[in-house]
């Protein structure tokens, strides 16, 4: 359902960045804005259906009119589910079709476009390095082992049941550490090493030494900073950080 002029020819880097553009205004569905997501899924309403655009937005609407469509439709009427099911699985089933339809509409611009066989395995090849819509959403991606290691090298965030002080304390200097290495570009390689394969919760890619990072502590998951709008300086007053999800996390009637 994209309002679009007609599509020019492209290349294959030219439909993964499309794929990745939509990819990510669906994780910010599913992730940093599933509050809104939630309730603009209302299942008093019509068949709904989640659309990722190239311009990295999302939105909730009905499917499109015109048969057949300009693009494959995603899944339709997810919204009749919602109340159904536990929040969780729902966010996983959407997120399942989600992952379907991104394919579907990247391998339409692949036959559209007259992709040969080299071309399309190029595309999926690049498609597939990234993990799925699902496996962040589930906690599934792959991950580093040791994922609540402080940025600080050597540094173990707490995560037996201690006292908060404790938590928050551990919390606060993994913050400064980062900000440290953030602003002066001091970290090294091996820390690249370390958290290479840290993949952020929100948009799902992988961690980089020149970005700052802060660690959910309810979830324990990592994310950007420029994802949930956490800059170095506010994380410094931050005793303990719930991403958007967590904290968004309430009983639902």
């Amino acid at each position: 359902m994209d309002v679009a002029a007609p599509y020019s020819s492209r290349t294959v880097e030219e439909v993964f960045r499309d794929f990745k553009a939509r990819r990510a205004g669906l994780l910010k569905a599913l992730t940093t804005d599933v509050n809104l997501f939630f309730q603009q899924c209302d299942p008093e309403k019509e068949n709904l259906c989640l659309y990722g655009f190239p311009s990295e937005q999302w939105k909730v609407n009905l499917p499109a009119e015109e048969v057949p469509p300009e693009l494959p439709e995603p899944a339709l009427g997810i919204n009749f589910a919602r109340d159904g099911m536990q929040e969780k699985d729902w966010l996983a089933l959407v997120a399942v079709h989600s992952d379907a339809w991104l394919l579907a509409v990247a391998f339409y611009f692949g036959a559209r476009f007259q992709f040969d066989k080299n071309d399309r395995k190029h595309l999926f090849n690049m498609i597939n390095e990234l993990p799925t819509i699902f496996e962040i959403v589930t906690g599934s991606a792959k991950k580093v082992k040791e994922k609540s290691t402080n940025l600080n090298h050597g540094s173990n965030k707490p995560k037996s049941n201690s006292k908060r002080g404790s938590d928050s304390q551990g919390k606060y200097a993994n913050v400064m550490q980062a900000r440290e290495d953030y602003e002066d570009g001091t970290e090294d390689e091996e820390d690249d090493d370390e958290h290479g394969e840290t993949l952020c919760g929100a948009c799902g890619e992988n961690y980089a030494s020149d970005e700052f990072w802060i660690c959910c502590d309810v979830c324990e998951k990592w994310f950007h900073g420029k994802c949930v709008k956490i800059t170095p300086a506010r994380a410094e007053h931050i005793k303990q950080y719930k991403c958007p999800s967590c904290s968004n996390k309430r009983a639902r009637p």
